[in-house]
């Protein structure tokens, strides 16, 4: 009988130490979220964005990013809207599976990061100290906020 109680006192210990982990876990991840706003990338990786830019999307999206007869805008309330909720890593896997229209996937990761940089620097999200990563695991960490979060009413 004492065995038993002992169990199950023991099992009962382990779940709360279980959930308070798991809290614990969540209000981590609450207050390290991070988004555009955040600096994500950096003037240099805009500029070099902006070359690839010129040469490889400026035929379909157009010289200012305002799309073209196919192609969707780059900039503004319409392309805001539409990714606004979204992970960058979301973003990212767009322009990386599909981009450009006419040979999609011909740009490696770090030329897309590039691009992406761009984008972000025209739509006037500010840089920061660090490069945009390459890669879509830490960009899915990054949330694409159309409205900067202390102007939101």
């Amino acid at each position: 009988m004492k065995l038993r109680n002992t169990s199950a006192a023991c099992a009962c210990l382990l779940s709360i130490a279980a959930a308070r982990n798991v809290l614990r876990a969540q209000e981590s991840t609450a207050t390290e979220t991070r988004s555009v706003w955040d600096g994500v990338y950096t003037e240099e990786q805009a500029k070099r964005g902006e070359a690839l830019y010129q040469k490889e999307c400026k035929g379909c999206h157009g010289v200012a990013l305002a799309g073209g007869e196919s192609s969707p805008p780059l900039t503004g309330g319409a392309f805001l809207s539409n990714w606004n909720g979204l992970t960058l890593g979301d973003l990212f896997e767009r322009i990386r599976k599909t981009m450009p229209q006419n040979a999609p996937g011909k740009l490696n990761r770090q030329q897309n990061a590039e691009v992406l940089a761009f984008v972000l620097s025209a739509n006037k999200f500010p840089a920061g100290k660090m490069e945009l990563s390459r890669q879509t695991e830490f960009l899915k960490e990054i949330w694409f906020e159309a409205v900067k979060p202390d102007q939101k009413k």
